[in-house]
């Protein structure tokens, strides 16, 4: 096929890429993978906090898609669907390797299950904390965020960094509105206490 219509694949919408990609057409499945791969790196990323091992769990998450694309039903966002997968196959990680943040709030974690990634601010393929890590003040909040447990991590990384609304963070991860705002209650309440002399400052 001409460059040209290669091209014009990444204007067409996700739910005509998905039908494309559920007839074999892998093509398509790849203008989805450059569409949302710098978002679930990421998220991977925010979640397990090591470079090399995010983008191996960001290529996992891709080829489970891949795999399962043929059951997906295309009863929500594509995207919605691939995040599931993804913070999936983070959070068996985490499992494996014990990784389970600071541990506190564990009434949350009965609550549900299925523990939560992150995504951050790039919306295209821009490394994560790119522009944090240029002064020693977003090191220090990236290292506070970073000692949360995984799902309040990544509720104030969906709701501060990525500014989704509550609505579509319940969306996303999914549990109800009153737990997300319960995890950035208390997310927030954690990240105050770890940087109070930079809220002393500029109050």
């Amino acid at each position: 096929m001409p460059a040209s219509a290669a091209t014009d694949l990444g204007e067409v919408p996700d739910l005509d890429l998905v039908k494309r990609s559920q007839a074999g057409d892998t093509r398509a499945f790849d203008v989805l993978v450059t569409r949302y791969r710098g978002r679930i790196y990421a998220m991977t990323y925010h979640l397990i906090q090591n470079e090399a091992e995010a983008w191996d769990l960001a290529q996992e998450a891709f080829i489970k898609a891949w795999r399962a694309l043929p059951n997906f039903k295309l009863d929500a966002g594509f995207y919605t669907w691939l995040y599931r997968i993804a913070h999936n196959v983070s959070y068996d990680w985490l499992r494996k390797k014990k990784i389970q943040g600071d541990g506190e709030f564990d009434d949350e974690r009965t609550e549900h299950r299925v523990a939560a990634g992150a995504e951050a601010t790039p919306k295209g393929d821009v490394a994560p904390d790119t522009a944090l890590r240029n002064s020693e003040l977003g090191q220090r909040i990236q290292a506070a965020i970073a000692k949360l447990s995984p799902e309040h991590r990544q509720v104030i990384i969906l709701r501060e960094v990525e500014g989704l609304a509550y609505e579509e963070i319940a969306a996303l991860v999914p549990c109800s509105l009153g737990t997300v705002m319960s995890r950035l209650f208390y997310a927030r309440k954690k990240l105050q206490e770890q940087l109070q002399d930079v809220y002393d400052t500029t109050l």
